[in-house]
């Protein structure tokens, strides 16, 4: 076997044009570099370079044979620039956007582990229901909830949150527990004057009697009576285990909405932040924290 190191040797040969330069590249002898492409030319029966006293001249097949070691080459500069990132303590500032729900629900615990693992790192966690431009804005990453709808980012899914319809046992034991057709008659708490909801293939209109702007208190105000709520299971789902809420139109959620970690390049892409999207992706789909205490 042909050792790498002499292919990388002869594509820097070729790269440089020269002994004397590749030489200085790789910090041996001019003589130590003509004997050992001399090896690698005998071992493969082959000529690769034609000397004159005045340059050198890649022959055809040394052409092709310096396309491949060059690849080479670099496979194995990626590799070791990645295995020396690897090693090396991340440090600075890292910024990081997230939806108010999933933020306070959900990244709390992923920050703390992160932040006792790397203690030379620190993170700013910018809550926000809207959609945040990284650049622009000097983020880092962000959780992204729903459709992506900018191809120029890098996206990794961290899994999907489920949204159903919940509404208090009080109330439903008052205004009686409607099917889907009822819907558009229904009491009904909402983030906007009028929305358009799915039960069961079922789209209905609604005129919410109340609208708020925030998921938790559509959760709260459902708990209290006010009426029929969607909201994502990350609230929900502790109210309906303590029978506070009951979920609606079966088991099948409204709606799932996929969740992601976005960033912008994977170009040059800092060690602290690969370790931290890293940390992100090993979890599963969002659990409230109640439910993770007790495993």
């Amino acid at each position: 076997m042909i050792p790498p190191a002499d292919m990388v040797l002869f594509a820097t040969v070729v790269r440089e044009e020269s002994f004397t330069r590749a030489a200085l590249k790789l910090g041996i002898t001019k003589q130590t570099i003509s004997e050992r492409i001399r090896h690698l030319e005998e071992r493969l029966g082959v000529r690769l370079l034609e000397r004159t006293t005045r340059r050198l001249r890649v022959t055809g097949a040394g052409v092709t044979y310096s396309e491949r070691c060059a690849a080479i080459a670099a496979l194995i500069d990626e590799a070791n620039s990645e295995v020396q990132q690897g090693q090396a303590d991340p440090t600075g500032l890292i910024r990081v956007s997230s939806p108010v729900t999933y933020g306070r629900h959900y990244l709390t615990p992923v920050i703390s582990t992160f932040l006792a693992r790397y203690p030379q790192v620190q993170v700013e966690l910018v809550l926000a229901d809207r959609r945040v431009h990284l650049i622009e804005e000097g983020l880092d990453v962000a959780i992204h909830i729903g459709p992506l709808n900018d191809s120029s980012l890098v996206a990794r899914k961290l899994g999907e949150g489920a949204v159903r319809f919940v509404a208090s046992p009080r109330f439903l034991a008052k205004h009686g527990t409607p099917d889907a057709r009822e819907l558009r008659s229904a009491r009904c708490i909402g983030f906007s004057p009028f929305e358009t909801w799915e039960a069961e293939g079922v789209k209905s209109r609604i005129d919410p009697v109340l609208i708020v702007n925030d998921s938790e208190l559509a959760c709260e105000a459902a708990i209290a009576g006010v009426g029929i709520a969607r909201v994502p299971d990350i609230l929900s789902q502790e109210a309906v285990r303590g029978g506070k809420l009951k979920v609606l139109f079966g088991p099948k959620p409204a709606m799932l909405r996929a969740i992601h970690v976005v960033y912008p390049s994977r170009l040059n892409l800092p060690n602290k932040v690969r370790l931290f999207v890293d940390a992100l992706a090993t979890l599963a789909e969002p659990e409230p924290r109640s439910v993770r205490k007790r495993r």
